[in-house]
């Protein structure tokens, strides 16, 4: 009956995981997936995740259906989180949230809004951008291409060529843009080059939507949201998607949500009506248990004064790896710039290396990076960073 369906390849960032696990290699060094790691190699369990939950064991009764768009305290404090509890579009009542199956199942929600209410439009991406995004839009039957964004030559931004293609672009073309800790380059805008950004959206009346998935990691909570309240306060009507897999560790409660900013009140009504429409068609409605941890947690001010500084400190040890990683290779290859380490941010860095260098980690060292030479820099710790800059060295030689 299946004999016509074809052998998947693999996802190229989860298939190396798992090539990572079969190494029996005891000194080998995974780079290559999008995790938090703490300073000993696991993932954390923080210290408010764990109080937030027993808060929400303390309080658990029956457990019925959610509504198709979710919990109501979890979307409340979603856009609080977002925006800030005064801010203009909350209040006018034009914002509205969905809780989704993490910022993947928000991204596709998403999809399926646009190419039912905006068929013609063709979605823009960053070259390059996590590999998915394409998937996922291509995947609601909808064309993606691409924009300038990463520089090879500096591993830094191509700012002008960006700007000079989105103005050009069709009207009404989806834009998707990382709002901080681009994936996979750590490579973002500054505050002044989103205000220069902003003109060429509204000119071209193009359809911004924001990728969130590292709050907390870029310059602070507060900071990386910088964009979506600019575009806020802008007016302009964009859609967006955050996570709480990495800022609080929920990797496999799948917490996420999907925001769309609509130009009033009533507008708003009709699009979270069609997006509560689009999720009983697709999965009918969210888990409860993750996504009350998110919602008691942001709810209760001591225990979110707690991850406030938990989520300080995983930035501020992923800066520190990013220092010791510049400094060694600094070290062994005086005649390299290296400051691109310092100055991308987030989780990831675009190395520079080929695919074929990035072969020669794995066999050779058990350094396992992306063929496209993107590094979890979360993955680093003071023990393996060392030999982690080594490796690199040794095949940039």
């Amino acid at each position: 009956m299946f004999h016509h369906v074809e052998p998947y390849a693999g996802d190229p960032i989860l298939s190396l995981n798992e090539a990572f696990g079969k190494d029996p290699r005891t000194d080998k060094i995974n780079l290559s997936i999008g995790i938090y790691f703490d300073d000993q190699g696991k993932i954390p369990m923080l210290a408010s995740v764990r109080r937030a939950e027993l808060k929400v064991v303390e309080h658990a009764g029956a457990r019925p259906y959610l509504p198709m768009e979710g919990a109501a305290n979890f979307r409340h404090e979603v856009q609080t989180l977002l925006f800030g509890a005064n801010n203009p579009a909350l209040q006018s009542g034009r914002v509205v949230t969905i809780q989704t199956v993490g910022s993947s199942g928000g991204l596709k929600v998403g999809a399926d809004f646009i190419k039912r209410y905006f068929p013609g439009s063709e979605v823009l991406v960053s070259d390059p951008t996590w590999d998915n995004h394409r998937a996922v839009f291509e995947g609601a039957g909808l064309t993606v291409t691409t924009y300038p964004y990463y520089d090879a030559a500096t591993g830094g931004l191509r700012f002008d060529a960006m700007l000079a293609a989105l103005s050009l672009a069709a009207k009404h073309s989806v834009v998707l843009l990382h709002a901080c800790c681009h994936n996979p380059t750590g490579v973002d805008l500054t505050k002044e080059q989103w205000q220069q950004l902003l003109p060429v959206l509204q000119e071209r009346e193009l359809i911004p939507f924001l990728d969130l998935a590292y709050q907390g990691y870029g310059d602070g909570l507060y900071e990386d949201t910088f964009a979506l309240r600019m575009l806020a306060d802008s007016g302009i009507s964009f859609l967006a998607v955050n996570s709480f897999s990495k800022n609080m560790g929920l990797y496999g409660e799948r917490c996420g949500g999907l925001t769309i900013v609509c130009p009033d009140a009533a507008q708003a009504v009709n699009v979270l009506g069609q997006l509560k429409a689009n999720v009983r068609r697709n999965y009918s409605n969210p888990p409860l248990h993750g996504g009350q941890i998110v919602a008691f947690l942001l709810g209760d001010p001591a225990i979110r004064t707690q991850w406030e500084t938990e989520v300080d400190e995983m930035r501020a040890r992923i800066k520190a790896m990013r220092t010791q990683l510049h400094a060694v290779l600094s070290a062994k290859l005086p005649g390299r710039d290296f400051s691109y380490f310092l100055s991308q941010r987030g989780m990831f860095s675009y190395t520079g290396l080929s695919p074929e260098q990035c072969e020669r980690l794995k066999n050779e060292f058990g350094v396992y990076i992306l063929r496209s030479g993107r590094l979890c820099v979360a993955g680093l710790n003071s023990s393996n960073v060392e030999a982690t800059a080594v490796a690199i060295a040794a095949v940039l030689t």
